[in-house]
């Protein structure tokens, strides 16, 4: 829970007028109409991260800003009370849009936010649209972003993309301004509304973390009640057999940071198919070492297997979520994590 707001000197021009309005209330939203669009997002995003606010804050403001009234006591801050101040005079269908541009990708202007959007999500959307936009989009976000977002995209249109940024002649605003548009209908507002979590998703990763008799049994149980739900989640369980997607380098990369004694143990409760891709990813002395290692061991406990499994598991997601090594989905071959 963020702390109370006590210090004036603290708040930047939004906040303090975010305050103000809140203070004022929905009696009093004839003010928010001498704001421009760009003035009431700004506003609105200061407001919806208010948090609480001391009543002698309330007041120092309402001081300044309007001479002669006093506080009205401590006021909360929330997306809530937000959007229910913009519905009194704004459209519903625009309340909703800029709601979920607060609630989108953080940032004050639409290049700001593109900045924030992982280049995958960016470049799939880029891919469909005319070489000459997705170079303007390109030019306009950081240089080190549009990189991995031509990375991302097919060779054939990132090289005309590039092309066109080559050549491109200093764009007219009102150009600029569709393509902010477009970005802000098409892009942004889907990218709000998909962004959610689904709980099939959050479930799958509660079930990847589970030794493999609870999954099974959790797995069988929910098949009975909802079976649809139970091939959703099996489907979204990255298991540590999905491993054997990963491409040589991913691999190199997993054998480099996972402990010899970490991995002799998961690959004891390996496939042969899964262990023969991480031996021939080896040196031949170390393939021949942890083979010796492995048999060593003799009988182990499915239990430290699947402990195991399960960490080798997290640190590929890890080094996935730092995007050095890339994970194919259980559900679908094609599609990746990052």
């Amino acid at each position: 829970m963020k702390n109370s707001i006590t210090d004036v000197k603290r708040l930047a021009g939004p906040e303090k007028a975010a305050i103000v309005l809140l203070a004022l209330g929905e009696e009093h939203t004839a003010i928010w109409e001498a704001l421009d669009d760009e003035e009431i997002k700004e506003v609105s995003q200061a407001m919806a991260g208010l948090g609480t606010v001391s009543a002698s804050v309330v007041e120092e403001l309402l001081v300044e800003f309007v001479s002669g009234m006093s506080s009205t006591g401590a006021i909360m801050g929330s997306y809530e009370q937000t959007q229910r101040l913009l519905s009194a005079f704004m459209p519903p269908e625009k309340v909703d849009q800029l709601m979920e541009e607060i609630r989108g990708p953080a940032g004050r202007t639409m290049w700001d936010k593109l900045g924030n959007v992982n280049e995958a999500v960016l470049a799939n959307y880029l891919k469909n649209e005319y070489p000459q936009t997705v170079a303007v989009v390109l030019s306009k976000v950081k240089s080190d972003h549009a990189a991995r977002v031509l990375a991302s995209l097919p060779e054939d249109f990132a090289l005309e993309c590039v092309t066109r940024m080559l050549r491109m002649e200093p764009v007219q605003r009102e150009i600029l301004d569709k393509i902010e548009q477009t970005l802000r209908t098409e892009f942004m507002s889907n990218l709000a509304r998909t962004s959610k979590r689904d709980s099939h998703e959050m479930m799958a990763e509660i079930f990847n973390n589970f030794d493999r008799q609870t999954e099974a049994r959790f797995i069988a149980a929910l098949e009975e009640r909802n079976r649809e739900a139970a091939e959703r989640i099996r489907a979204l369980m990255f298991v540590f057999e999905d491993l054997s997607k990963l491409d040589p380098g991913g691999v190199q990369t997993l054998l480099r940071a996972t402990g010899k004694e970490q991995l002799a143990l998961a690959l004891k409760g390996a496939s042969d198919k899964l262990r023969e891709m991480f031996f021939s990813n080896m040196s031949e002395r170390a393939s021949k070492i942890m083979r010796e290692d492995m048999e060593s061991m003799g009988p182990v406990r499915l239990k430290d297997v699947d402990q195991a499994q399960v960490a080798m598991v997290q640190v590929a997601k890890d080094l996935a979520a730092k995007g050095e090594i890339m994970l194919a989905g259980a559900g679908a071959e094609d599609e990746l994590i990052y």
